[in-house]
């Protein structure tokens, strides 16, 4: 029998929103496979056990249903509308395994990513689950630029 090809993986500990690493397994956990480079913002890929907690494809729209106008604004208000659905449902920011974002136009993402970083970090912390980017051609409510779904493992 011979050694299996390809990349082993590891299993990186989360960090916490107070930026240590959380050693507790019953935790998600970040599953970063050996040689590959560190991504940078987001996860590979991730592992946890527990009760799930899910979220529809949230905008970034406030409480009376407006929209602000901008990217980052609209993205702003988007994740802080999951850290409020995640709250509801018993889960934090370092319980978030999986973010998938729609976004109508790349280039808007990829022309402020320092701006989207420093929102990001002010909401979630240091917690890079497993993402997906996905452009598409316009949202259900015309003036939202950005939708993301959230999934997060609380654990037992």
């Amino acid at each position: 029998m011979t050694a299996p090809k390809g990349p082993t993986l590891t299993v990186v500990p989360n960090a916490n929103n107070d930026g240590k690493t959380n050693a507790d397994p019953s935790y998600p956990r970040v599953l970063q496979p050996s040689g590959w480079p560190a991504p940078k913002g987001y996860s590979n890929g991730m592992t946890a056990d527990g009760r799930l907690v899910v979220t529809g494809g949230v905008i970034g729209w406030d409480t009376e249903g407006h929209l602000p106008k901008g990217f980052s604004t609209q993205v702003k208000q988007a994740l802080e509308n999951i850290a409020a659905i995640l709250a509801e449902g018993g889960a934090k920011p370092e319980h978030l395994v999986r973010l998938t974002w729609y976004v109508v136009d790349i280039e808007e993402y990829l022309g402020d990513l320092k701006t989207l970083g420093r929102i990001y970090r002010d909401i979630f912390g240091p917690n890079y689950p497993a993402m997906a980017l996905v452009q598409v051609v316009r949202l259900v409510e015309r003036a939202a630029r950005v939708e993301i779904e959230a999934t997060a493992v609380v654990p037992r």
